[in-house]
């Protein structure tokens, strides 16, 4: 019988190995360190906005209305400690601030623009369907039987 590890599609790194499969937490899975550094719901609405060009503090908050500036701070300075964003003073008189992304950051683009895409194909059209009453289209499901699982059996024989 195969095991999980079998089926899945393999994912290595360029040596070859799949560091999201070590199991003793000794190397580091690329998958899961970027869902640490872009993993919440404003770190990856902030790099998409930025994909656009340098936006100040006020440009990128009045962007989403659900963003508050406490939040907004605290996002940016953590993108900026990652290596994702960049600060540049623009002028002292008045005091001007410029946000953009590093090279690092427009790295990003390709996976905010799948996103992006994803999002517009799956959600919006449920979320519109759910404001008009309609309906939501379900995601197609696996046609067939699943295996079944009996507790109690070994080798093909039930216990008695």
């Amino acid at each position: 019988m195969e095991n999980d590890r079998s089926r899945r599609p393999a994912g290595p790194g360029a040596d070859g190995v799949d560091r999201c499969d070590d199991r003793d937490g000794q190397e580091l899975c690329p998958v899961l360190a970027a869902v640490g550094v872009i993993g919440t719901e404003w770190r990856l609405a902030i790099v998409h906005r930025l994909l656009d060009g340098p936006q100040r503090f006020s440009e990128i908050l009045k962007s989403n209305s659900r963003l508050n500036a406490k939040t907004l701070s605290a996002t940016l300075k953590f993108l900026e400690n990652q290596g994702v964003v960049q600060r540049t003073v623009v002028s002292t008189r008045p005091f001007s601030v410029a946000y953009s992304l590093t090279e690092m950051g427009l790295g990003l683009a390709p996976a905010a623009r799948e996103l992006r895409q994803w999002g517009e194909r799956w959600l919006l059209p449920r979320r519109a369907a759910a404001r008009s009453g309609a309906p939501a289209r379900r995601t197609p499901v696996i046609q067939g039987e699943l295996p079944r699982i009996v507790v109690g059996e070994t080798a093909g024989h039930a216990k008695h």
